[in-house]
């Protein structure tokens, strides 16, 4: 979901996101777990009668909430009765088991009365009582009824009463020892078996009797009704089990099975679980989620294509809450694939989506590893409980095996605090940015802005949010006066709750604008982390785009760093264990693109710079458009095109010294890759890379996140990077080598050169040490190439009385025997030989014939910003020192 802002009151600025549709309204739980007893194992089925819970499955004890697993604990055998309000069990207790294997009660059903509780599963005595997994209970004395003998011959998995009917769905064959395949119906008062026959070729897992109580709907494993094509789904009547309603193959991809079914007054809905690849030529896609039906027709009203083996629905008040452990949502345009997986969801019972403000949470848990697996609203003292059981073992993150609850009474919990970004790049304006906090039982939010200590804020906004989708806000405060400390702090509420303060941000107007970030943002960047944060997961964007960055597996924010980019001291710092930053948003990557970084390491493991990933959690993903280092330090640039293909540096880039790298690949010009400002490899016939939409991941992540990217005996030992990053951003265009210079020389390396031989950038010569001896790294070096040029940015034009310019002494000082020293008020084109250069308007050039010897000085007596030194002639350039020498 995106943004929906209201109004602001500020003092200045506005929110830097788009508008979106109305606030989604809110659900009728809330979802705040409440204390619950837990067992020990699986709960499979609930249902309730007069204020009690009733839930079985595959445990032998129960505990009260907060005990771990052995503490206080109390038997109940595959099943245990807790009072709705409280969560607590009530004294009713029985004991299903079986002689020889694993007893377990798999479906409950109350009759219509509340007098009686029928239980399915697979056992073979309930308290001692003989039965044949199924079985009826009196409630009001919690005894099994011995009269009730129905003798099924196999689990019994689904269950519903009506007053003088009990349907049920499982892996029988035979009920009363007379055929039955799958599905059957016996009387309530004595278990005697009816005509009704709706025997399916596979499991019955699913039934319901629609409100008229005419027909009866079925679900399950199976193709085939009465021998007649309806795949998962049929509606047969109630009263002799012909088929009413059939939903032949193709209706459903050939490996869906329906797991749960909930009626409501206008209609049906289904849970979903895809079982494995569709085995039908042109099946339609699979998927494991929600369908709705209505109950006049029987026909679809929708269906969602989310992934997670739905396994229960339950409709209520005009919600449909479900249990699975969906991973993908993209068919809703909520989420792609993620490993922080949602297993409760509530969806409007008239569409599919938007998916509602309700996201509370389990986890996998034991077993299969889906989690909840039942739901059920139990109503008690004008208060109505949404029970959940399952395999889980966590809720909300905290301990709480099997079963939990939740209710439609006040909302307690509170927003997650804000993590606050605060940069000032332009005079006269702070940009404070923030990630939308996330509440459990509320997707809109209203943040208010607090600065320095004031209890009033300075700005209010709403926004709409998500456990998968937390949009990024701005707020510009442009009522700030220059050289004062400025400290903001934001909350988020519910209208109910409100967050504490967000960890205070300061910072200071800028005294002049910030022309690397002014250049970056011009240039058309649509993702831009700066990593100016200084703790917390959070990675601004400061594009303009909202495309914000989440830390993942310990980054350490705020890692100050010598010699950065100009202006800034503080970068993110990565570990090289599994340490990843990646878009909080997936996107689809243009066929024209360019990455951009900084970094500064000394690692001889290599690693992931930044690259373009299918998803940002999980082994076997698709990765491409990686800018990587291999062991030996050279960086390599590779694009998925057919096969891998790479271009890589020339030198190594491992010295613990910052360097910019730039990839960029258009139809056009195919690949290319740039470092410290100057274009080192290309490839042109490298016009294409995969294309898919996926997440911008920073650092590395998972251990095969270079897998397949094989570049030699240096081949990168590992995928996670260890040093620091910085200043990240992604463009939809190609930059061009002008552009990508540019970058460079505004970051505050105020030189470059036409190319860098073994790692020998043109920052070493200005770096203020004229030691001509390559080995002490003080020395320039461009590759042997025609008409090499260094060149210098003096920031502002400057009287200049000489150039003082220190040559290489180790050897190879005669390489500086014919060469050009160029000044200029305006920048010089890259490409050009000396004549042209010399000949360009206002360009004044001093043409040198003679050895420079150890250093020589030429005089100049005019102004200028601009100097390049170039080669006459094809060679190698290097350079110690070159000092303006100004009035």
């Amino acid at each position: 979901m995106s943004l929906s802002a209201v109004l602001p009151t500020a003092l200045g600025g506005g929110l830097a996101a788009a508008a979106a549709a109305a606030p989604v309204p809110p659900v009728p739980i809330t979802a705040d777990e409440l204390p619950t007893w837990q067992p020990n194992g699986i709960v499979w089925a609930m249902t309730q009668a007069d204020g009690v819970v009733f839930a079985g499955g595959t445990f032998s004890t129960v505990r009260p909430p907060g005990a771990a697993a052995g503490d206080s604990e109390t038997p109940a055998v595959n099943f245990v009765a807790l009072d709705a309000a409280t969560g607590q069990p009530t004294s009713c207790a029985l004991s299903f088991t079986v002689g020889s294997g694993l007893a377990t009660v798999r479906a409950l059903a109350v009759s219509p009365d509340h007098k009686t509780l029928y239980a399915g599963g697979r056992f073979g005595a309930v308290n001692g009582v003989a039965t044949s997994n199924l079985a009826a209970i009196d409630i009001a004395t919690c005894k099994p009824k011995a009269n009730f003998q129905p003798s099924v011959n196999a689990t019994v998995r689904a269950l519903t009463v009506t007053k003088d009917e009990v349907y049920l769905g499982g892996d029988f064959t035979s009920v009363a020892g007379q055929p039955r395949r799958y599905f059957a119906s016996v009387t309530t008062a004595s278990a005697a078996l009816r005509s009704w026959t709706a025997n399916t070729d596979k499991t019955g897992r699913a039934i319901e009797v629609t409100p008229d109580g005419q027909n009866v709907i079925l679900g399950g494993d199976f193709f085939t009704v009465n021998g007649r094509d309806s795949q998962a789904l049929a509606v047969v009547s109630s009263t002799s089990g012909t088929l009413t309603k059939a939903y032949p193959a193709g209706f459903l991809a050939s490996n869906v099975r329906v797991k749960d079914i909930s009626i409501d007054s206008t209609g049906f809905y289904t849970a979903m679980e895809n079982l494995s690849l569709p085995t039908r030529p042109n099946d339609p896609i699979a998927y494991d989620g929600r369908m709705a039906f209505d109950l006049g027709s029987f026909n679809e009203r929708w269906r969602d294509t989310c992934f997670g083996a739905t396994q229960a629905v339950e409709a209520y008040k005009g919600v449909l809450y479900s249990a699975s452990h969906v991973h993908d949502c993209r068919g809703l345009d909520e989420f792609t694939e993620r490993w922080e997986r949602q297993h409760l969801l509530a969806q409007p019972v008239g569409s599919p989506g938007p998916i509602l403000g309700w996201f509370p949470d389990t986890n996998d848990g034991l077993g299969e590893g889906i989690g909840p697996r039942v739901l059920a609203v139990a109503p008690k003292n004008d208060t109505d409980y949404m029970w959940v059981g399952g395999e889980f073992t966590k809720v909300n993150g905290k301990p709480q095996q099997g079963l939990t609850r939740f209710s439609g009474a006040k909302d307690t919990g509170s927003p997650s605090v804000p993590q606050a970004s605060v940069s000032s790049t332009t005079p006269g304006k702070i940009d404070v940015r923030w990630q939308s906090s996330i509440d459990l039982d509320n997707s809109d939010l209203t943040y208010r802005v607090y600065r320095n200590g004031s209890s009033t804020p300075v700005y209010t906004v709403t926004g709409s949010s998500s456990p998968w989708n937390r949009p990024q806000l701005t707020f510009s405060d442009t009522n700030v006066t220059p050289g004062t400390t400025y400290t903001y702090r934001i909350t988020a509420s519910d209208g109910t709750n409100t967050s504490a303060l967000s960890a205070p941000a300061k910072v200071k107007p800028a005294a002049a604008a910030d022309p690397y970030a002014a250049r970056v943002v011009a240039d058309g960047a649509k993702q831009y982390w700066r990593f100016d944060e200084t703790a917390g997961t959070f990675a601004a964007d400061a594009s303009g785009n909202g495309n914000s960055g989440i830390h993942k597996g310990g980054v350490k924010p705020g890692v100050t760093t010598p010699n950065g980019v100009n202006g800034f001291n503080a970068a993110a710092g990565y570990l090289g264990t599994d340490q990843h930053t990646y878009s909080e948003h997936p996107s689809q990557t243009p066929a024209a693109y360019t990455i951009e970084t900084w970094f500064r390491t000394t690692t001889k493991s290599g690693g992931k710079l930044i690259g373009f990933d299918s998803n940002n959690f999980m082994l076997g993903r698709t990765t491409d458009k990686n800018l990587f280092m291999s062991n030996d330090g050279y960086v390599w640039f590779g694009v998925r095109s057919g096969t891998n293909r790479t271009i890589h540096s020339v030198g190594a880039l491992n010295n613990g010294k910052w360097h910019h790298v730039v990839a960029a690949q258009s139809p056009i010009f195919g690949m290319s890759l740039y470092v410290d400002g100057v274009l080192e490899a290309a490839n042109r016939q490298v016009t294409t890379s995969a294309d898919y939409l996926g997440y911008w991941i920073v650092g590395g992540g998972v251990p095969d996140a270079l897998a397949g990217w094989q570049v030699g005996p240096g081949n990168p030992s590992s995928a996670s990077f260890t040093g620091e990053i910085d200043e990240t951003a992604v463009y939809p265009t190609a930059l061009t080598p002008r552009q990508v210079t540019d970058h460079y020389v505004l970051s505050g390396r105020t030189a470059s050169q036409s190319s860098t031989y073994s790692g020998a950038s043109a920052t070493r010569a200005v770096d203020g040490d004229t030691n001509g001896d390559w080995f002490a790294g003080s020395v320039s070096h461009t590759a042997l190439e025609a008409s090499p040029w260094w060149q210098t940015d003096l920031g502002a034009s400057r009287t200049l009385q000489a150039i003082e310019i220190h040559n290489r002494t180790d050897c190879c000082s005669e390489r500086l025997t014919d060469y050009w020293v160029f000044v200029s008020d305006t920048p010089f084109t890259p490409g050009l030989t000396p004549a042209q250069q010399a000949a360009r308007t206002g360009v004044w050039s001093s043409h040198q014939t003679t050895p420079a010897g150890a250093s020589v000085t030429i005089p100049v007596s005019r102004t200028g910003r601009y100097v390049m030194i170039q080669l006459n002639g094809t060679g190698y350039l290097s350079l110690a020192e070159v000092k303006p020498l100004t009035s």
